[in-house]
């Protein structure tokens, strides 16, 4: 099958991160069993979603793995006009959801395994398909135990994460992380004799602000990124529950996005301490202040070398002569770090349309992608080992 016809069969299945996959899974798992390919399926704990892992070739050999996340974000309050979970072809563009983010490049490697089967491939095509990676990279921490346990891990990685099929060999780390600040609640009417827990999540957002600024000003620089610094952001706050009443607790959710040069826990140990300098000058008032800091989710940056042989080996496959790097997260900084594969990002369509209404990749980014999967497979079934 080709890619269009098998991104049609994807998009059809709604596989927002808070639903199954497995309708999806079975579908992918069945088609690749049609042409000889067996997969094996990794469920979650629960047995509602799963990953899948195949291999195509000599199954002792370690070869080159493509990447893709299976779950998709709602369309819950966006004005489509167009249905999401139906692919429509118009004007050169196929829209649904996932079209860019990115079923565009599943359906491209899955295409790709189907002629792999038919090829005397000298070094093994793996496919990775995972879950949940729109909440936080959740999914393919199982696929990265059993890649790690592996008698063979894979040579290089390519996450098909949508560049516009430009080589990205990096992009940064992330911390999300909830502030839970308790104060002491009282009747509005008398509350200097109450601790507002509103006002300690403001002095903390405050602290923030200021180790944003300091990383903006004096921090490390990466020019690759549109925004070459560290990223400190709050997303979430969350108090009160009537005006008459000073609220005694107030939780904020923010993230930290680093650059490889910064230590993002360094810079946690840093709120941490503004925290407790918070917390101190208030506690003469009302001893139960406290702001407690829990981190909810964190993935690693992705910082591939722009000279290495793996990043040389995808140009050669893309026609490209320069790189860059990504700001979104990717599943990638997992495979680099934990299995120690290097890894790039390269995909069809652009993130300027992931998560919106009316998503779309074009047929030409498929089809560019569709050339370099086939120029892979050409290399794999080469006699000479390859130079990764």
């Amino acid at each position: 099958m080709d890619s269009v016809s098998i991104l049609d069969k994807l998009i059809a299945f709604a596989t927002v991160s808070r639903d199954s996959n497995l309708d999806l899974i079975r579908y992918v798992a069945e088609l690749l069993e049609a042409h000889g390919i067996e997969s094996q399926v990794i469920p979650s704990e629960d047995g509602h979603k799963a990953n899948l892992f195949a291999t195509i070739g000599p199954a002792a050999m370690a070869g080159v793995m493509l990447s893709g996340h299976t779950d998709v974000v709602p369309v819950d309050g966006q004005d489509w006009t167009l249905p999401p979970f139906e692919m429509t072809r118009r004007d050169g563009r196929l829209y649904g959801r996932g079209a860019a983010d990115m079923k565009g490049f599943v359906a491209c490697a899955i295409s790709a395994c189907i002629k792999a089967s038919k090829l005397p491939l000298k070094t093994p095509l793996h496919l990775a398909l995972s879950y949940d990676e729109e909440v936080g990279c959740i999914g393919v921490r199982s696929l990265i135990e059993m890649l790690q346990d592996a008698p063979q891990r894979p040579l290089l990685c390519i996450v098909g994460e949508p560049t516009n099929m430009q080589v990205a060999t990096g992009h940064k780390g992330k911390i999300g992380a909830r502030a839970v600040c308790r104060g002491r609640e009282g009747h509005s009417a008398l509350a200097p004799l109450a601790l507002n827990a509103i006002h300690l999540g403001c002095d903390f957002v405050a602290a923030l602000r200021a180790e944003q600024e300091r990383l903006a000003t004096q921090g490390a620089r990466d020019g690759d990124y549109d925004i070459p610094y560290t990223t400190v952001h709050v997303g979430k706050m969350n108090a009160g529950v009537a005006l008459n009443i000073v609220p005694n607790l107030c939780t904020l959710d923010f993230e930290i996005r680093n650059i490889a040069a910064d230590d993002a826990s360094a810079i946690l140990d840093r709120l941490r301490a503004e925290a407790k300098r918070i917390v101190t000058a208030a506690s003469s008032a009302a001893p139960e202040a406290a702001i407690d800091i829990e981190i909810f989710n964190t993935y690693p940056g992705l910082d591939t070398p722009a000279v290495s042989q793996a990043v040389a080996f995808v140009k050669s496959l893309t026609g490209a002569n320069g790189t860059i790097k990504v700001a979104y997260g990717t599943e990638g900084g997992f495979f680099s770090r934990d299995v120690g594969v290097p890894t790039v990002v390269c995909g069809p369509g652009s993130m300027a349309q992931g998560h919106k209404p009316d998503e779309f990749v074009s047929v030409e980014q498929l089809n560019r992608c569709d050339d370099m999967l086939e120029k892979l497979l050409d290399r794999l079934a080469e006699d000479t080992p390859l130079a990764i």
